[in-house]
């Protein structure tokens, strides 16, 4: 491959990754076409993007980016998978297809978050990690459990003054 077309493919790869700033790198080797068309139409599902890229190409492509140490080391073609609601999503959804039989070619071989290089062990302890959308619902809960606590305390004190009050008033009928 020339110079000039190296050029031209390095810079259409800067330009789609433009902006992403995590990823997982994934190993796809091995898959045939239609296992691989179906992992991507489940992946595209989730709002997760693919892209099957020589290492050496990627590297070049994102040099300077919070992306580049994730193909420092690694050798031969990778997919780098990135989108999807949020990074925790994304890594939780690499690896329940990683552990899914039908795409066993399918591997984890590591990524970025942060501009910080991942393993693969890595990529694994955070699939564990509570998402976006379990973060916040945490968070809201948190949030609310005090004042649920003090209107169950505010309403137990009006529930015993409105019981003495009550009892006075059956006292002073008799």
């Amino acid at each position: 491959m020339s110079k000039t077309v190296k050029e031209i493919l390095s810079k259409d790869i800067a330009r789609r990754l433009a902006g992403v700033e995590d990823c997982v790198i994934a190993n796809m080797i091995g898959l045939d076409s239609e296992k691989t068309s179906e992992l991507r139409k489940k992946l595209r599902a989730k709002k997760i993007n693919v892209l099957v890229i020589k290492n050496s190409l990627a590297r070049r492509a994102t040099e300077g980016t919070p992306l580049a140490p994730a193909f420092s080391g690694l050798t031969g073609t990778a997919a780098v998978l990135y989108g999807g609601d949020d990074f925790i999503s994304l890594v939780k959804e690499v690896v329940e297809i990683d552990k899914d039989a039908n795409f066993e070619s399918f591997k984890a071989r590591g990524g970025v978050m942060d501009g910080e290089a991942l393993t693969p062990e890595t990529v694994l302890a955070i699939s564990k990690w509570p998402s976006r959308a379990e973060q916040l619902s945490i968070l809201s809960g948190q949030i609310l459990s005090p004042g649920a606590t003090l209107g169950g305390q505010l309403k137990a004190m009006g529930g015993k003054l409105a019981s003495q009050i009550k009892k006075l008033s059956e006292e002073q009928d008799n």
